[in-house]
């Protein structure tokens, strides 16, 4: 840009014709400047908004008493949601040649429940060196009785028997005798009449 030049116009011009030159000049100059500052503060980045911390939820503990052939039986804190086989394993497993086939290794836990391994029924010897088969009497534990102890019971045949064993083996121990209504064909009068033969 040829500013002896501009100069020399400059001075060409009437003075009225300065001033206004002038004018607009500054206003231009002021107007920029405005447009500067506030394009510039809109232009600053935003610090992009800090993920909020949270905090890592606490896993739940149960207490399983685990008791019978085990290898150290005692009460033992598992994570809830836990199986009977984890509570096994924790009292450092079965002792050797206890059968587990008839315990639902796979059955969710509960807290405060007991986990007995390698319960063996006892049985009234009859008197009769004749007699072929082994009849149950006296009470039995409904957490721990097998198919052929509840079948010796008046009114329970081998088939609620059965549902017995399959009931608790899905939903856990019996926490109330009561509870054995809630076995298909149990009904009230039959549990009167074979509690005193039932114990928790």
């Amino acid at each position: 840009m040829n500013f002896e030049k501009l100069k020399e116009d400059f001075q060409d011009y009437t003075y009225s014709q300065r001033r206004a030159l002038i004018a607009i000049s500054l206003v231009a100059i002021l107007f920029a400047t405005f447009l500067f500052t506030n394009t510039r503060g809109r232009a600053v980045a935003q610090e992009s908004p800090k993920p909020a911390l949270t905090m890592p939820a606490v896993a739940k503990t149960i207490l399983i008493h685990v008791a019978g052939k085990v290898k150290r039986p005692d009460v033992y804190p598992l994570l809830a949601g836990s199986r009977v086989s984890d509570a096994i394993k924790a009292a450092g497993g079965a002792q050797k040649g206890v059968d587990l086939s008839d315990i639902n290794l796979a059955r969710v836990l509960v807290d405060g429940e007991q986990v007995y391994v390698g319960y063996v029924a006892k049985v009234s010897s009859s008197s009769s060196s004749k007699s072929k088969k082994t009849k149950f009497t006296g009470v039995i534990n409904v957490n721990r009785a097998t198919k052929a102890e509840f079948d010796s019971l008046a009114g329970i045949g081998p088939v609620i028997a059965s549902r017995i064993i399959n009931y608790r083996s899905a939903n856990g121990p019996f926490l109330a005798l009561d509870d054995l209504l809630k076995v298909s064909g149990i009904g009230s009068k039959t549990l009167e009449r074979i509690r005193p033969r039932l114990s928790l």
